[in-house]
């Protein structure tokens, strides 16, 4: 078993949950077709961003802890039965006692960009009244836009969320625009990827469940409901966040291309 680390806290820390047991692809943390576990490039991934001063994996698991330790990276062993990967950020963020900001950067992310985990800092130091950040990104694939396993976000025009949806939002009374001549996107997507405020991430499990996020089955709708603000970015294209068999034979793919493979 690898020693945990514990270092020097930090101003801004990226923590990555990932766990063994996906229900769609089980043990894809420790997928190594590229000759990697999956769990190091998105720590690689990680490394590339400007703003992040430290990186810690979120693991039930001491193989995926294993893997970690031999890439240098930091870990934290969490309990097993978090109901999602916000509570686990959040059991590793309490023990983060000088963070000022947490990026919840899911474990099955390995493109995501540096520029894109920057982007989402850059949110909250520049939103003091924002205690938690999100992007989003342009949809003009009708498919996409009528997807419920696509959520899609509206924003005012301070570039705070007004209200998350698996149903198309907003609804085009008129009919939609040909994507190739409309001046604006159909809609925006919701990109999972978050920044807190290290003390609204501690207090975020007390917030009362919402009857929006139950009926969307989006946690972000509590944090509105409850009437705190979010700030959404947008950035240009969506990172590709790897869920089933296929996804990761199409990362495998794209990974060797781009090695020249």
């Amino acid at each position: 078993m690898p020693r945990e680390i514990f270092l020097i806290n930090l101003e801004i820390v990226a923590v990555i949950p990932a766990r063994f047991a996906s229900t769609r692809l089980p043990g894809k943390a420790l997928l190594s077709e590229t000759g990697r576990p999956l769990i190091q490039h998105v720590v690689e991934a990680a490394r590339r961003a400007q703003s992040l001063e430290r990186i810690i994996v979120a693991t039930d698991d001491a193989r995926i802890a294993e893997a970690v330790a031999r890439i240098g990276g930091e870990f934290m062993m969490t309990r097993a039965d978090h109901p999602t990967g916000t509570d686990r950020v959040a059991e590793v963020a309490a023990r983060l006692d000088g963070a000022r900001i947490i990026v919840n950067l899911q474990g099955d992310e390995p493109e995501v960009a540096g520029e894109t985990l920057d982007r989402v800092v850059a949110l909250l130091e520049t939103d003091p009244e924002a205690p938690m950040a999100t992007l989003a990104t342009p949809i003009r694939d009708e498919s996409i836009y009528l997807d419920p396993a696509c959520v899609k976000v509206v924003c005012s025009r301070r570039g705070r969320a007004l209200y998350f949806s698996r149903s198309p939002i907003p609804h085009h009374r008129d009919g939609l625009t040909d994507p190739a001549t409309a001046a604006t996107p159909f809609a925006y997507l919701h990109l999972g990827l978050y920044a807190y405020r290290r003390d609204f991430l501690l207090g975020l499990g007390s917030l009362p469940p919402s009857p929006l996020e139950a009926a969307e089955k989006l946690e972000q709708l509590r944090v509105l409901e409850a009437g705190y603000p979010i700030a959404v970015g947008v950035v240009a294209e969506p990172g590709i966040g790897i869920d089933t068999p296929e996804d990761y034979r199409r990362f495998v793919a794209r990974w060797r291309t781009s090695q020249g493979k």
